[in-house]
This record gives C-alpha cells, structure tokens and sequence, in this order.
C-alpha cells in the first residue's frame, strides 16, 4: 500500500470503522533515520489503533526507528518482509528476508528491546524456490524465538525475479492452507491472514480457521465494507454510519488541512471508491476527478458532488419506479 494508505487515507477510514486495526504505508529505516521523520511518523490522535509498518534489515536501525514509533504513540510496529520490489530488494529488505530467518529473528529481537508495544511480521508463504511448507515453519519458529507473537501471512510466495511488485500480488497463487496449517502448527501465536480477501464474507470463513484477516487494496477501493465490517466481523452494536454522514464528518478535518496547505485533490482520491455500487456513485467520482486538482479547490467541491450524487441517484431510482409499473 505504499503512496496509498497515508495519514489522509487513515482518517477517512477511521471515520468509516472504529474498530479494524489501520496500518502505515511500509516507511524504510532509512527514511526515518535521514529524511524528516515528522512526515513520515505525524498522525492523527483519531487514527488509533494504528500501527506503524517499517522496511529494514539492520537491527540497530529497525530498533532506532521502532522506539520513534514507540515515542510517537504507535500501537504495534510490524516489520514488512514481503514486499518484492526490486528497490526493495536491492536495499536487502522486503521478501528477500525471507532466506534469512536469523537475520529476521535477531531484527525482531532488538526491537522488541526498544519498544513496550507488540512487534509483528507480515510476510509471504515463500520466495522462489523456497516454498515449501517446512520452509516456512522453520521461518516461523525461528522468528518466534526471537519474541514474535503475531504474524501477518500473504498466503502467496514471492517471485523475487522475472515478475513486477504488481504480477506478485496476482500472478503467483494463492495457498491459504498453508497460513491454516501454520495456526494449527503454532496455535499459540497469532496468525492473521492476508491476500485475495475482497469479501466480508470470504474474510468470515477464513476467520474459522485464522485469528484475522488483513484487507488492502479492496477496503481501499470500497472502503464503506469496513463500516459493515464492525457489524459483521466485531459485533459493533452501534448503528453504521451513512456515506453521506462519513462525508461531512470529513469536513472539518479536511477544512484544518487546507489551511496547513495540504491540496484538496491528495484528501479526496481517498474518498473516491466511498459510493461504490450504489447509484450516483460515477457522478461522486467524476466531480471529485475533475474539480478537485484544481489549486484553489476547497471544501465547495465536496459538497457539489455530494449534491450531483444525490440528484443522480434520485433520478435513477426514479427511472428504475418508472420501469418497474410500465414494464
């Protein structure tokens, strides 16, 4: 999710879902240690619980950046190993790690000594021609030693060569059996899995089996299923929210950040997928899309599509009535 699930992207979702746990774009050690840590590590107080996800391979920098999560009020840190991209890779970091457990284990280790939060590891099932389910335990075992309690499976192996960040996401297939085995193997450990979810009710059925499941790109794209997820998944009794509502709980915040200077067009590509599949959401899109950019936007145009919207899906509710007696 890098360059998609900023701190802009994690308020809006915070309005959508009280309860899902919202992680950080993956930020690099490197980043955090030499670039402006305040960009990277600046949050909302609303966007809790959150966890920060960090790329590296060195310990005494993944432990220096974890105790800046610490100090930040982060609520876990995880260390990504499965990201596959070459830049990545060529950082020695991301699914690569996969080949050395033990470098993983002493990373693990150490930051665990500099933070009080939980430290977790999201990873692949395998990379190459490591992907065998032995492989995998031992990877599990070891990091576990190391003082890791959680573990966050994309139940696809990595293709390190030859396919893009992209064709890594889809082309090599799914194998959830191995996270389940991976559960049954180490039932003490939490095992949350990720990868193809696209459905609250896939995600119930691998709930069975898993003690989580993590969504991406499609709580991106449609984000409102995270509302339907605090009923479905965590037995929120409260009402769920409206879209509308979500909406123009949004405007005060995004009011507070066109003042700092943050353009309107980076707070609403966030909000585009928040009508998908109801009527009058190409029109929501189309306005956002075309008058957003602008420089001078302001909060105008949020409430213009919100409007446009409306009168579309008025007008195709009253097309589908018509239809419906003269059919």
């Amino acid at each position: 999710m890098m360059d998609w699930n900023d701190r802009l992207c994690r308020y809006l979702l915070r309005r959508v879902t009280r309860h899902a746990l919202l992680y950080t774009e993956m930020v690099t050690t490197g980043a955090l240690l030499q670039g402006d840590r305040q960009r990277f590590l600046a949050h909302d107080a609303a966007e809790h619980p959150l966890a920060l996800q960090l790329g590296g391979s060195n310990p005494s920098e993944l432990a220096a950046c974890a105790g800046m999560g610490g100090d930040y009020g982060y609520d876990e840190i995880n260390l990504n190993i499965g990201c596959p991209s070459d830049r990545v890779q060529s950082g020695r970091f991301g699914a690569c790690l996969m080949a050395e457990p033990e470098l993983v284990a002493e990373c693990v280790d150490a930051m665990n000594t500099a933070v009080a939060v939980p430290v977790t590891v999201k990873t692949r099932i395998g990379i190459d021609d490591h992907d065998s389910f032995d492989e995998l335990a031992h990877f599990i075992r070891c990091v576990q030693a190391a003082g890791c309690k959680t573990f966050i499976i994309h139940a696809r192996k990595a293709y390190l060569q030859g396919l893009s960040p992209k064709e890594n996401r889809t082309v090599p297939p799914l194998n959830y059996d191995f996270a389940y085995r991976i559960k049954q193997m180490f039932p003490g450990l939490v095992i949350i899995l990720n990868g193809g979810i696209e459905r609250l009710d896939q995600a119930e059925t691998h709930l069975l089996k898993v003690d989580g499941v993590m969504l991406g790109r499609a709580a991106y794209h449609n984000p409102y299923m995270l509302a339907q997820a605090d009923r479905q998944i965590f037995n929120d009794p409260h009402p769920v929210p409206g879209r509308d509502d979500i909406v123009l709980g949004m405007i005060p915040y995004i009011e507070r950040e066109l003042k700092r200077g943050t353009l309107l067009k980076h707070i609403t590509r966030h909000m585009l997928g928040l009508y998908q599949g109801t009527p009058g959401a190409r029109h929501w899109r189309r306005h956002l899309s075309e008058h957003a950019p602008r420089p001078e936007a302001g909060i105008e145009v949020i409430l213009e599509a919100l409007d446009r919207r409306a009168m579309a899906a008025s007008t195709d509710t009253s097309s589908s009535s018509y239809n419906q007696k003269h059919g």
